[in-house]
């Protein structure tokens, strides 16, 4: 089925503004600026840039608010048939506060680990979130993984050990990354996709069911997110550690007065902070507008590009120097998700056999059942 104009702009959608997401974040991780205490040091604010991630989100939340009491002033009706206002309106909020909390653990432990690792790393190691999925839903949700499944998994954790390797054996180009930090920030990614795991199970037993409007849904987990990281960055201002983790004014877990002098600073840092906040907001709305309009196989698949757009802009601007492995792990990684959410990988086998089977004895293949052609001399 052909794809309305509508699914293909929420498609591109994803895809530009995920990929901007990442870039910016990584953009800001390597620019420098005057902190509080007058030095010049790299920006190194993790929970801030989450801060910065949930008020992208929290938008989502005002433009659904805005667009929804628009259309109600129509009396037409409308709000209960446009695309980003129809659906339950009338649910309680705080059954979004469970996977708001995972979202906002993971996010902040995968922007530590973004500071100190490759942004095409980063969206890699993102896709083991499959392998905790899959466990998770056997565990929790009563499911049975078929043999494609558990083959799916196998590739993807193929996959991501050859980036590994990759990672921990290439030339960063002059890009300050010790091995060390590259496999803390590698870990810490995939330690992220555990939680990460439990908020899409959770997601999937308890909300998805609730038909909640995308924008609104975003909107509400942003809220959260926001309002509890935004308190801890009081505690996390007077908690002191140890490097690689306190490269801030203070030396603490975050300084967000450090953070807030660095962005006035900095033209490009404030520019980085914007972009994150605005494409984090069209991102998360993509995605699970990609997801309620057409599938969550085809939001895999999409996020599959971004990783690739990702890892192209990264060797292009020399973040990172290219290594053959990695075509090879990003190649299992894919392969692996694809077989897992039954995309494209049988759909192609079975276009091949056919057509093999049409050119060489002229056999058609419907549903699974071979038939021959009438003057075939194997039936005279």
């Amino acid at each position: 089925m052909a794809w309305s104009q509508y699914q293909l702009i929420l498609a591109a959608t994803m895809v530009v503004t995920g990929s901007i997401n990442t870039l910016s974040t990584k953009w800001a991780d390597y620019l420098e600026s005057e902190g509080s205490d007058g030095q010049i040091r790299a920006f190194s604010h993790p929970f801030v840039q989450a801060c910065a991630m949930f008020i992208g989100e929290m938008l989502c939340l005002l433009a659904f608010k805005m667009l929804y009491y628009n259309l109600k002033r129509r009396r037409d009706g409308s709000e209960d048939t446009h695309e980003l206002t129809r659906g339950n309106r009338e649910f309680n909020p705080f059954i979004l506060f469970i996977p708001a909390m995972c979202d906002m653990i993971a996010t902040s432990i995968m922007y530590i680990g973004l500071n100190l690792t490759y942004p095409s790393s980063f969206q890699m190691f993102r896709g083991s979130v499959i392998i905790f999925v899959g466990m998770l839903s056997v565990a929790f949700l009563n499911r049975v993984l078929v043999g494609r499944e558990w083959t799916g998994i196998f590739f993807v954790i193929i996959g991501l050990a050859i980036v590994g390797v990759s990672d921990f054996i290439a030339d960063d180009g002059g890009i300050a990354h010790s091995r060390n930090n590259i496999i803390t920030g590698d870990l810490l990614i995939i330690l992220a996709q555990v939680i990460t795991s439990v908020q899409m199970v959770y997601e999937e037993r308890y909300v998805a069911g609730l038909d909640i409007p995308a924008l609104q849904a975003v909107g509400w987990e942003g809220f959260f997110g926001f309002s509890v990281l935004g308190t801890l960055l009081i505690p996390f201002y007077f908690i002191h550690v140890g490097p690689p983790f306190n490269n801030n004014a203070r030396g603490t877990l975050e300084d967000f007065v450090d953070a807030l002098v660095q962005i006035r600073n900095s033209w490009q840092l404030l520019f980085s902070i914007f972009g994150t906040i605005i494409s984090i907001a069209f991102f998360n709305f993509a995605g699970i507008s990609v997801t309620k309009e057409i599938s969550a196989t085809t939001r895999m698949v999409l996020d599959s590009v971004r990783t690739l757009v990702v890892w192209l802009v990264a060797i292009c601007v020399r973040w990172q120097m290219f290594h053959p492995l990695q075509i090879l792990g990003f190649g299992g990684l894919l392969f692996g998700m694809c077989l897992y959410n039954n995309v494209f990988v049988f759909q192609c086998w079975s276009a091949v056999r056919g057509f093999y089977l049409r050119r060489r004895y002229g056999y058609e293949e419907t549903q699974g059942i071979i038939t021959t052609r009438a003057d075939d001399p194997q039936i005279a």
